[in-house]
């Protein structure tokens, strides 16, 4: 008899995400090896934990003896102790077993409620009782830029960033499931900001691919499910339930009433739009940086009049692309401050120079698109 079907979906996606990692870092090991070729066998293996009773080394009850694999690219798993990332944990700790891959656990601690150093240190346990290795807990401070939740986030993923770079992962998986999609997806259609945020959370992204979501096409319940199934102590962060936080007010006051007003499916359909959203965004991008190309002068200046003659969507593209290529932070430019840039264009009526985050500029002058740090 097979594993519980939520048991079972959640490690044919983190399968899946493995077999990608493997491929592109033997690719990358040997990028002269053609895609599918065998590789040459591997060092002989010698356990990970040592045997009862060895000299030197303590019993382990209830481990596996696994075989340390010096040569396979190591998998982190971001875990918070909650349902989702422990069902992540667990995947990845039985699926690594089968394949060439080293699996460890990473928690982060945001020393934002009482005793979260103690819930951090449990998780730090139950990851290694997983025999994932390395684990570790890593402390934070949490800042205020861009209010809680975005503080919370920024601290989470430079502590991540550093884990990765600490072990040498070749990838960091998380939690996010398709409810955490469609929240995504409703907050950025509240901000207003087009269809890069409509895009929500890509299956993989940051530097080179790092962060890998296996479960964005997995609902919150399976992986709630999976975890009751295989006895895997969860917790259940208050923040989660805190009218105080945004995401929280979504989850169990937005979405609930829209679902009752527009009938079941509205989070598979939301997660649906990302998906669309994103290839469009994507194939979007691509346009504007050829179009870039074609709009500048011998000098590098942006020319006004072959910007006039991009659609839209592709001309704001390539003024956001300027403007932080000028140094102006992504996260702290929004759609107002193109919008009044692409007005030096489409409305030019002597306007002055236009103030951008990160003391950059934009001003027209004589045809051309001058943007640059004052």
């Amino acid at each position: 008899m097979g594993p519980h079907p939520a048991v079972a979906a959640i490690r044919l996606a983190v399968r899946r995400v493995l077999h990608d990692v493997l491929t592109e870092f033997h690719r990358h090991a040997d990028p002269h090896r053609p895609a599918g070729a065998a590789r040459p066998p591997a060092p002989a293996a010698r356990p990970r934990y040592a045997e009862a009773g060895a000299a030197g080394a303590p019993a382990l009850p209830g481990r596996t003896a696994l075989p340390e694999r010096p040569d396979a690219p190591l998998v982190l798993v971001a875990c918070s102790g909650g349902a989702d990332s422990m069902a992540l944990a667990s995947a990845l700790a039985f699926e690594a077993r089968k394949l060439s891959v080293r699996a460890g656990g990473i928690t982060v601690d945001h020393n934002l409620q009482h005793g979260s150093d103690l819930r951090a240190a449990e998780v730090v346990a139950r990851l290694a009782a997983m025999d994932l290795d390395p684990v570790e807990a890593v402390a934070v401070h949490v800042g205020r830029d861009g209010g809680p939740e975005a503080a919370a986030r920024d601290a989470r993923y430079a502590a991540l960033d550093a884990a990765a770079e600490r072990h040498g992962a070749a990838a960091v998986l998380l939690g996010h499931t398709r409810d955490d999609q469609a929240e995504t997806v409703l907050l950025g259609l509240a901000r207003g900001s087009g269809i890069r945020s409509l895009s929500g959370m890509a299956a993989a992204s940051g530097p080179a691919g790092r962060y890998r979501r296996p479960f964005l096409q997995l609902d919150r319940q399976t992986a709630r499910k999976a975890c009751l199934v295989q006895s895997i102590p969860v917790w259940d962060d208050p923040h989660n339930t805190d009218p105080a936080y945004t995401r929280s007010r979504l989850r169990h006051e937005g979405l609930p009433a829209l679902e009752k007003a527009l009938g079941k499916g509205v989070v598979e359909a939301l997660a649906r739009t990302a998906q669309l959203s994103r290839d469009d965004a994507d194939a979007l991008d691509t346009w504007a940086a050829e179009a870039e190309l074609s709009v500048r002068d011998e000098t590098g200046g942006l020319e006004c009049a072959g910007l006039y003659a991009l659609p839209p969507a592709v001309r704001r593209r390539v003024l956001r692309r300027a403007v932080i290529e000028a140094g102006a932070p992504a996260g702290s430019l929004f759609a107002r401050h193109i919008e009044e840039i692409d007005r030096l264009i489409t409305g030019w009526r002597g306007q002055r120079a236009i103030n951008l985050p990160g003391r950059v500029e934009a001003q027209r002058q004589g045809g051309r698109l001058v943007i640059r740090q004052s």
